[in-house]
């Protein structure tokens, strides 16, 4: 179902992001914190307009959003929104996180992120407003420390009262500009993103050299 989903006294998660394209690295990141933080559902929200990245290097919304679609079909707990998608002009997480908590005042919502995001936070369009409306999930990865990860979460609580835990994840080394690369180089993506999702980048030749 797309758009914002109707749900209330949950516990719910967002992986949000450009999902160009989506890959198993954001599943199994999105299954980590489902497990870890007992969540009743996690919101994929494939962004709009990003106006931190280089818009042209980027697939039109619906096209991410099919994708994203064919990843998490066979999962019960993932849905899709495409208000982002549907949204005109720049994404900002802040304007998401008050939407959705305008619509589902009971519902608390767990943003879910990498460490790279942890620590490029004071960057985004208003941080308070985004901090003020959900929980944080940052994932630990290996090119940071615990140590680096903890004194980081210090710096954003004192500052913005945040409330912030940190999420265990393996390490997958995949990401979506290295798919990209591999598509425009005719390599194999089978074990980067889901099955579906290969073959519809390769139905509708997605991401091949000019």
């Amino acid at each position: 179902m797309d758009g914002v989903i109707n749900v209330t006294h949950k516990k719910v998660g967002i992986m949000g992001g450009t999902f160009n394209p989506i890959h198993n690295g954001h599943l199994m990141l999105a299954d980590r914190a489902m497990e870890q933080f007992s969540l009743d559902e996690i919101l994929f929200i494939p962004c709009g307009v990003p106006y931190m990245k280089e818009r042209q290097s980027v697939l039109p919304g619906q096209v991410r959003a099919d994708m994203t679609r064919l990843a998490i079909n066979n999962k019960p707990s993932y849905r899709l929104s495409t208000m982002e998608i549907e949204r005109q002009g720049n994404t900002y997480t802040y304007e998401t996180l008050e939407r959705l908590k305008e619509e589902q005042p009971e519902t608390e919502f767990y943003f879910i992120l990498g460490a790279d995001s942890l620590f490029n936070l004071d960057n985004w369009a208003k941080p308070e407003r985004i901090f003020v409306n959900c929980h944080i999930l940052a994932a630990v990865r290996d090119d940071k420390t615990t140590e680096q990860m903890e004194e980081q979460i210090r710096v954003l609580q004192d500052r913005y009262g945040a409330s912030i835990f940190m999420l265990r994840t393996g390490y997958l080394n995949v990401s979506s500009s290295d798919i990209r690369r591999k598509v425009a180089l005719g390599e194999s993506i089978r074990e980067d993103v889901p099955e579906k999702v290969a073959e519809y980048i390769k139905m509708h030749h997605l991401y091949q050299k000019q």
